[in-house]
């Protein structure tokens, strides 16, 4: 069974930067979507940045222009860089895969992220 496990979140200032890791249990890039999710309290789990199996990516308005995501095939990791980071960027960030053609998908356990003002 595979299992993606996240890392990397922590308490940065405002305008400052990270990046989050998404280590996958085996080599899935090729037939899932790999997606990072973040979820703020008392809010829903919104859809931040995706990476397609064929390298494309899209991302949530609110982070076009601040955030990367990449993945490395190596390493079977996806990463999120995070840039010019806001209070409102704070909560807890999901690695999300998500079959291309089924309705099958995986989650991480989340990492925190809190950007203080």
């Amino acid at each position: 069974q595979v299992y993606l496990v996240e890392s990397g979140g922590g308490l940065v200032q405002a305008g400052g930067s990270l990046r989050l890791s998404c280590a996958a249990s085996a080599n899935i890039f090729g037939l899932y979507t790999m997606n990072w999710y973040r979820q703020a309290p008392g809010k829903q789990r919104e859809l931040v940045a995706l990476i397609t199996t064929m390298d494309s990516t899209d991302y949530a308005d609110s982070v076009k222009g601040r955030f990367t995501i990449t993945k490395d095939d190596a390493k079977n990791t996806v990463y999120l860089r995070m840039n010019s980071l806001k209070p409102e960027d704070s909560g807890v960030y999901y690695c999300n895969a998500r079959r291309v053609g089924a309705h099958f998908e995986i989650w991480g356990q989340g990492t925190q992220v809190t950007i203080s003002s």
